[in-house]
Formats: structure tokens, sequence, C-alpha cells
């Protein structure tokens, strides 16, 4: 048996919830079951224990999505149906969090307990259910790891103590807090282990990262020093920094730290990526200029989608600075990328006829490939519309 499917219309059993039966056959009702998908409801709990096979391969569990969780019944009873589901074979593990608030810190020492359990096969986790320093260090050391995601920062590591090697993730989610935790961790680990021969405990990874993921909300994590540490991952094919700056704010209050410098040191370093993603654009509060769109263009060649944070105040002299001033005169020689759609969301966008006609020939020749802008004002439909004429 390949796989099932317990839904919220599963008719399996109603009630309250008993203890999970320990004396069911060896290796479940379906011992040869390796694919599980699991929604959390009283009646699933009820009876999944017996689907718990030693061959589960693949895992989905989410909790229902239009029902209030209780967690004074279901969570006591979640957290004892993970700590006996079999891990030894496991492959891919995904908890989701389906809009829900779930108490997920219930869950920790359970959950932690089935991730020490898991062995070389894992090589999917993606959970927002937090873990233990234990769980952590052990998922550290899986061989065949990768994609993770996690929201906890990792240990508080000695020097004496730091990971010998790190598994050869290509997916790296992060979360909030976490973010600024890891990625100060790999600078530590880069910095404080000796190398031989240029090897490091990060030089897998740093081979195999192709999409790194972090999400900071309102968090001013996205600074010169941040954006820095990122640029070890040369290989990088997707780089999302989930930066959003609050709707309404005074000026200076943009969340993304960067400067053109910051910008294109960025592009040089990471010159595969197709997606770079930098937070929705917000309203003229950044110390970015249109002028570092050029490094992107030129650094980037295979560039697919740009959303990044850009001051729109004095657009046209950017632009006219950056295709004609001296200070990039040696980019101007070299092929653009091939970018399509440019993601500009909130930023402002006020012009005259001369300033218009400016920046419509300023952005056809950073990206010559570039049908139209996806923005809120009507000035961007505007361009839109002569960008279409051309």
């Amino acid at each position: 048996m390949r796989g099932v499917l317990l839904t919220d219309h599963s008719v399996l059993g109603q009630g309250t919830l008993p203890k999970l039966r320990l004396n069911m056959p060896a290796g479940g009702w379906f011992p040869a079951l390796q694919d599980l998908s699991w929604s959390i409801t009283e009646s699933k709990l009820t009876h999944v224990d017996l689907f718990f096979s030693p061959n589960l391969k693949n895992v989905l569990i989410y909790p229902p999505r239009y029902k209030a969780w209780a967690p004074h019944t279901i969570l006591p009873a979640a957290a004892s149906a993970i700590s006996i589901l079999p891990a030894s074979a496991l492959q891919s593990l995904i908890i989701t969090d389906s809009g829900n608030h779930v108490l997920w810190e219930h869950l920790k020492d359970s959950f932690s307990s089935l991730i020490l359990r898991c062995g070389s096969s894992l090589t999917e986790l993606i959970s927002p259910i937090p873990l233990t320093d234990a769980a952590i260090n052990h998922l550290i050391r899986l061989p065949h790891l990768h994609t993770w995601r996690v929201g906890d920062p990792p240990p508080n590591y000695s020097a004496s103590s730091l990971p010998s090697a790190f598994p050869p993730l290509t997916k790296f989610l992060l979360e909030k807090s976490a973010a600024r935790g890891w990625i100060s961790l790999f600078e530590r680990i880069e910095n404080h282990v000796s190398t031989t021969q240029g090897v490091t405990p990060l030089s897998e990874v740093k081979r195999s990262l192709k999409f790194l993921e972090i999400e900071t909300h309102f968090s001013p994590i996205l600074d010169a020093s941040f954006a820095s540490r990122i640029q070890i991952f040369h290989n990088l094919v997707s780089l999302t920094v989930d930066a959003r700056c609050p709707k309404e704010h005074g000026a200076g209050q943009c969340i993304v730290k960067l400067s053109d410098d910051d910008i294109t040191e960025l592009a040089m370093a990471l010159p595969q990526l197709e997606y770079l993603l930098l937070g929705d654009p917000c309203e003229n509060t950044c110390a970015t200029t249109a002028a570092c769109l050029l490094p992107i263009s030129v650094y980037c060649l295979k560039l697919k989608q740009l959303e990044i944070h850009f001051n729109t105040a004095n657009i046209a002299d950017d632009l006219e600075g950056a295709l004609k001033g001296p200070r990039f005169q040696a980019l101007r020689a070299l092929p653009r990328c091939t970018l399509e759609c440019l993601d500009v969301w909130r930023i402002p966008l006020t012009l005259d006829g001369p300033g218009f006609e400016t920046v419509l020939n300023g952005l056809l020749d950073i990206f010559p490939s570039l049908k139209y802008c996806e923005g809120l004002w009507d000035a961007w439909e505007e361009l839109n519309k002569r960008i279409e004429e051309r």
C-alpha cells in the first residue's frame, strides 16, 4: 500500500479521544504503507496509530483548516501520537500551520524526540514546531538533508563546540528571529574553524545551497552586515527576504537598510540568481536608488524576477547618472539580463514629460527585455503603455 489520506471527512470513528492502542499487529495494520497525510482532528487522533507503518517515508501533518483547536484535548493526544510515529525510514516530514493559531510549543518535546529518531534517509523537514538543541544538532549531522525550514535560532555554541559539518542543503527557509542567528553562526564557523586546503564545515552547503528564504516581516534585518554574510553562498538561484515595511510610517522607517553599493556587492557575489526578492517595495524611505538596477542587470544575467526597494524621489537623475555618469562607465558596455517584469508595488512615481521619457529610456536600457512594471501608482500603468508601444 503506497499511501493514505486521513482528512476531516474520514469515517474511521467519532467521539472522545481514547489512549492510542499499543497492542496493534506488528508494523501496524498497514505495514507496507509509505505515505501518510494526516489532518489532526479528534477522529483522526483516535485511529491514526493504525497507519503507523515502519515503512513510512513521507508524512504530511496539518491541523484542521476551518475548525478551532481545543488545545487541552487535542494537543496532548497529538503529542502522544507523534511520540510513537515510526521515523527510521522517513524521507520527508512536513507540518503545516494552515493559518490556525496553534500552541506548537506543547508539541516541542514529542516532536524533538521524533526528530532524534530520524535516520540518514531524512531529506526534507518543514515544520513550525520548535525544536530542542539536541534535535537541531541531530539534523545538522544528517548527511542527506536537502530541505529545512527552521523557526528556532541555533544552539549557543562555544568556539570549541561549533558544528564540524553541515548538511548539503539545497533549500533553507529561516523564520523571523531565527535568521540572524543562523547567518551569524555561518560567519562564526567560517572565521573560527580551522581550514584545510580551503575546506571548511560549510564547504558542501556553500556549493549546494540554491534557495535561501528568510521571513522577517517588520524586523530590520536586511542591512549591509547581513547581506555580506549571505554572499558566501555563491550558487544561490533564489534569494527571498520577506521584509515588509509598515504601510504607514514616517521618513526613514524602511526596514531595508542597504545602499546602492551594498546591492552591487550582493549582485557581484551571487551571479547565478534567477530570483532576487528583497521585500515589498515601500514608499521612498529607503537609501537604495534606481541606480542599483544597472549592476543587478549586469552581474545577474539569469535574473527572471526582481523585487527590490528603491527610492524614486529623484529617479530620473538616478537613472541618468547610472547610464551616463562616470561611476558606472565600466558596466555600461556589458550585457544585461532578460528580466521581463519589475515588481515595484507601492513605490510612488510622479513625473513630468521630460522626466517620464528619461525613466522610460533608462529602464529599457537597463532591462532591454522589460515588458511591464508591476506597481500600484497610475504612473507605472502609463509607463507600461509606453513600454508596449516600443
